[in-house]
């Protein structure tokens, strides 16, 4: 890029210039100011003071950590924790501090997109259907989830340096109704339960409908759960309680409890049903189809498919700017690269850009670090067509991180999303067509996210 004087310019060089064009005033994204945060605000006079403005990191010299660059968001999150981890922490007796329980308007923090006014920020969000980039946005999460994660552990006095904070699992993210790019939205999080060493956080992103309903509502909500592990050891370690206060936050907190309980139980429950699914019958009837296709291709049915044959996948070798506080890969990334490849085998399944509805699950295994080589695989599982207005695409992303020198591949990530397309197009005449195994082990993991999507009896 150059210059009117024909100058070559850097790629920051020439970000912080197009910020200085559509310079909108914005507060300092200054991290005690962050830290002090205790609420989303009020849309009023001092509603500034109290959130993170999404576009401030363009419009300034960006300090060097680890994961300099990941998205306007990211950057702003992590310029708000630097303090925590360049402030002395006292040696030895900051890390075993008392744990203190925290109320969850203590760690409750918001990010504002101003779509309407920052012209920058909206074009590094906008897909080329002048939507949003979802897959931006759920990485934006992941990067809120662990800042309000280190806010609940912190005493303060920077002490959770002691500990890494991870991302564990994504219960779901679903998205209530589309968001639009040309329009100010918000991300608003706080942690609503605790364990011994994990706790879950609800986030929601919140925006008007349009100009003739400009009260604003949650157009998406998600939980992430996060875990502790002692920087040390690598082992558990314990975190502050949460004390929720108000009947809305006793609430979220009984359900999180309910969702952990139903986690183990279906922990317990997973070898014993591995070996059932064998002897099911709809485990013959749903590879019934699929041998059709294998053994009298000629006669199987024109309007399914099998899932090997909906299959993509892409790879990459992980570099140092994608790496996080810790020196791992960092899992909003993932996220985002693994939704990218989703979304991109349900357009080319159903033929129109698809319309995303959920992550269903997500989780992280094994730790990425710099230098991996990493395999994303996606499928198409299943789809349901019961509502012919509304047809619903499944689909699993696997991460593979790929050691060709040891000629090892470990499974590092499983993400579940589901998609459907537009009714416009349905009332077109498209058809989805019907997914089928034609493996056992493919059949199994379709009974698998099935039984997934229902509650324990």
């Amino acid at each position: 890029m150059r210059s009117s004087a024909g100058k070559l310019l850097s790629h920051s060089q020439w970000m912080r210039n197009r910020g200085a064009r559509f310079h909108v005033p914005a507060p300092s994204c200054d991290s005690q100011k962050m830290w002090n945060s205790t609420a989303a605000p009020p849309p009023d006079e001092n509603s500034d003071q109290n959130s993170i403005d999404a576009g401030s990191s363009m419009r300034k010299p960006i300090s060097l950590w680890p994961g300099m660059y990941h998205s306007p968001v990211t950057n702003a999150l992590w310029e708000a924790r630097r303090n925590m981890f360049e402030t002395p922490t006292g040696g030895e007796d900051a890390s075993r501090s008392e744990l203190a329980a925290k109320t969850p308007s203590r760690s409750r923090t918001s990010i504002l997109y101003k779509f309407s006014s920052d012209f920058v920020l909206r074009e590094q969000y906008r897909n080329p259907w002048n939507e949003i980039r979802t897959g931006k946005l759920v990485e934006d999460l992941d990067a809120l989830a662990g800042t309000i994660s280190f806010k609940h552990c912190s005493s303060g006095d920077g002490s959770a340096r002691s500990m890494i904070l991870v991302t564990a699992s994504v219960d779901r993210i679903i998205m209530k109704r589309p968001i639009r790019v040309d329009a100010d939205l918000s991300i608003v999080g706080a942690v609503t339960w605790v364990g011994r060493s994990s706790m879950e956080m609800q986030l929601q992103v919140i925006q008007s409908q349009d100009a003739n309903h400009p009260s604003e509502s949650v157009a998406l909500e998600a939980n992430f759960t996060f875990v502790a592990r002692d920087a040390k050891t690598g082992k558990s370690t314990p975190i502050n309680p949460v004390t929720p206060e108000t009947e809305h936050e006793k609430f979220l907190w009984k359900e999180a409890e309910e969702r952990n309980k139903l986690r183990k139980q279906k922990r317990a429950q997973g070898k014993e049903e591995q070996e059932k699914l064998k002897d099911l019958e709809r485990l013959n009837d749903l590879l019934a189809e699929g041998r059709v296709f294998l053994d009298m291709p000629a006669l199987a049915d024109r309007d399914s498919i099998l899932i090997k044959d909906t299959s993509h996948e892409n790879s990459l070798i992980c570099q140092p700017q994608q790496r996080n506080i810790h020196g791992r890969i960092f899992g909003g990334f993932l996220m985002r690269k693994a939704f990218e490849l989703a979304f991109s085998n349900a357009y080319t399944f159903a033929g129109v850009s698809p319309r995303f509805l959920e992550v269903d699950r997500v989780d992280f295994i094994k730790p990425v670090d710099v230098g991996n080589f990493l395999r994303f695989k996606s499928r198409i599982l299943y789809t349901e067509a019961t509502s012919s207005a509304e047809p619903l695409i499944n689909i699993e992303v696997v991460a593979h991180v790929t050691s060709p020198e040891l000629r090892s591949s470990e499974v590092s990530n499983r993400f579940y999303f589901t998609f459907s397309v537009r009714p416009e197009a349905m009332k077109d005449g498209m058809k989805i067509r019907n997914v089928v195994p034609g493996t056992e082990e493919e059949a199994r993991r379709v009974i698998e996210r099935m039984d997934a999507e229902r509650p324990i009896s």
